[in-house]
């Protein structure tokens, strides 16, 4: 399946509150997906320099990264499919 990335800005974003974020987008993801829609999260990056977060989704398309995050009420930029290389 495909990588999706979903870039945020999250200026002010405490590591408590990171750390919920993260939690809402599995839990949303975990729940579309018992509900047929394709979609896992695999992980986050934080950038702290300038508030910038990266999360990773496989998913069938980038409309069920858009739902999931929706569901999680998480703000996004950008959803855009990506190349993950992992060794």
């Amino acid at each position: 399946m495909p990588i999706y990335a979903v870039q945020r800005q999250l200026s002010g974003i405490t590591p408590e509150q990171l750390s919920e974020a993260q939690k809402a987008a599995i839990t949303a993801s975990d729940k579309l997906s018992r509900e047929g829609v394709r979609v896992r999260y695999i992980r986050t990056n934080f950038y702290p320099a300038d508030s910038r977060c990266t999360c990773l989704f496989e998913a069938q398309d980038a409309e069920s990264v858009r739902c999931a995050n929706e569901a999680a009420s998480l703000p996004f930029n950008k959803i855009e499919e990506v190349l993950d290389l992992n060794p």
